[in-house]
């Protein structure tokens, strides 16, 4: 009998932290100018807190 390794698809601490970019793609992209309409927040601030969304995005 031959002796194969099977191994998962995927790695849980990898799903994690793709599901994790892609909220806060999610959040800086639809949910933030949304919230910042809503409330009347200044489009400068919208803008820095959506570059600060994306940073922490990408470092994950």
């Amino acid at each position: 009998m031959s002796s194969q390794s099977h191994t998962k698809p995927s790695n849980p601490p990898e799903m994690a932290s793709l599901l994790l970019g892609a909220g806060f793609a999610l959040a800086s992209l639809i949910l933030l100018p949304a919230v910042a309409q809503k409330i009347g927040m200044g489009s400068s601030l919208t803008i820095a807190l959506r570059g600060a969304l994306m940073r922490a995005a990408s470092r994950f």
